[in-house]
């Protein structure tokens, strides 16, 4: 069971104690990601989160906090999304205070050295070629950007090119300083712990002065001039990699597990509608699946697949023609119960795994204000029925909503277009 404690100085703790596991994930989650961006600087969440395992007070270097994780044989790692940036370290549960120590020195006393910030902008810059040269994950991203536009939720949380080169110490600084604060922050250990012992670790080491952020992200904007329909990027490639999709629900929606379980019946599994149709039926593609993004007030869902690049446009027709049959036609009984053990299923796997457990409650209370537990969770997929099903699959796949991302070897953007 969850347990949470928010300190004087307006931090929150939460823990949550894994019997059978001798493990401890410990997570700092801030509200920081590039959602909080403008153009100036866009693509410093991201930087900054390397910028952080540089040295700081105790852990002079890089090597020093990689040393003091190896030497205990620990995982560690960090991630950069839109709403927010996160820190982890996990550890047999004997040495979660060495996992707090090591964490509260990178994020309270990082000392973001000219020089490091030099060697790291050539990592950082290296990072974004890697994912350019990578269409299958680049082309998610130029879906978000065809489907939102320029705007905070449509950039790349990476940035672009020309802003990594320029930023400075002085961005970093400020940058921390209005969204690492107290009233931002977040931390949360999952598995072999106790709270009160957890408390009293986190007090310790983040003796933080209480501290609200400074720093906001702008309202999301419909229908922005910028947005696409379809968005293609011209490239070499042996297969073509896509993305079909349209505008979902914020993460709190009344329809918010509705949405969970079409996004299943459709393309969650090896045994879901696009699985079966697309490369199955027809030997379309190589993968496919359908997923969903849950942002704070608006979100995604798409299919994604990658297909022989002489059928592209047979492909894409095959996922129109099961987003059209889904919004007509009522699931069956079948098909929703499969779909909602499914997701339970899933999730019952990932929070056997401590660090799944962390991220999940860290992820609910710091954007949410709330924690929720399996039997809650489960008990919203249950409520779902084959009317809230069609009632979502109608009112989101609509035919004029669609959006398509495409990289691959063409140059003729209306022939994509016009599939639509």
């Amino acid at each position: 069971m969850y347990q949470k404690t928010t300190l004087p100085n307006g931090l929150r703790i939460v823990t949550e104690s894994l019997p059978g596991t001798q493990s401890v994930t410990a997570l700092v989650l801030t509200k920081a990601g590039s959602r909080y961006e403008d153009k100036r600087i866009n693509g410093v969440s991201h930087f900054l989160e390397h910028m952080f395992f540089k040295g700081a007070n105790k852990y002079k270097s890089a090597k020093e906090v990689s040393e003091a994780i190896d030497g205990i044989g620990g995982d560690f790692n960090a991630f950069t999304s839109k709403e927010y940036a996160g820190y982890y370290v996990k550890v047999a549960a004997h040495h979660k205070e060495l996992a707090l120590d090591v964490l509260s020195d990178m994020l309270l006393n990082a000392k973001f050295d000219a020089v490091e910030i030099e060697k790291e902008r050539g990592v950082i810059l290296e990072e974004i070629n890697m994912y350019q040269d990578t269409p299958m994950y680049q082309v998610a991203w130029d879906f978000e950007r065809a489907l939102f536009g320029d705007q905070p939720l449509g950039w790349d949380e990476g940035g672009p090119k020309d802003v990594i080169k320029i930023l400075q110490r002085d961005d970093f600084v400020a940058y921390k300083e209005s969204l690492y604060t107290t009233g931002n922050m977040l931390v949360c250990l999952a598995g072999a712990v106790d709270h009160a012992q957890v408390v009293e670790l986190v007090t310790k080491y983040f003796p933080m002065e209480k501290k609200e952020p400074t720093r906001d992200f702008p309202a999301f904007v419909e229908n922005l001039p910028t947005c696409e329909r379809v968005k293609l990027g011209t490239k070499k490639t042996e297969q073509t990699h896509i993305v079909v999709g349209v505008k979902g629900y914020p993460e709190n929606h009344k329809d918010h597990y509705a949405l969970k379980v079409l996004s299943s019946i459709l393309g969650g599994n090896m045994s879901s509608r696009m699985f079966l149709a697309v490369r199955e039926a027809k030997g379309l593609a190589y993968y496919i699946s359908s997923s969903t993004e849950d942002y704070l007030d608006t979100g995604t869902f798409y299919t994604r697949a990658g297909v022989d690049v002489t059928r592209v446009d047979d492909a894409i027709k095959e996922i129109l023609v099961q987003y059209d049959f889904i919004a007509k036609e009522e699931v069956s009984e079948a098909e929703l119960k499969k779909g909602k053990e499914f997701l339970k299923g899933k999730l019952t796997l990932s929070l056997e795994d401590s660090e799944h457990v962390a991220q999940m409650h860290a992820r609910n209370e710091l954007l949410y204000d709330h924690l929720l537990s399996y039997e809650e969770i489960a008990a919203s997929i249950d409520a779902v029925t084959i009317a809230d099903v069609k009632r979502v699959a109608s009112d989101l796949l609509k035919k004029d909503a669609v959006h398509l991302a495409v990289i691959g070897p063409y140059e003729d953007k209306a022939r994509f277009e016009a599939l639509l």
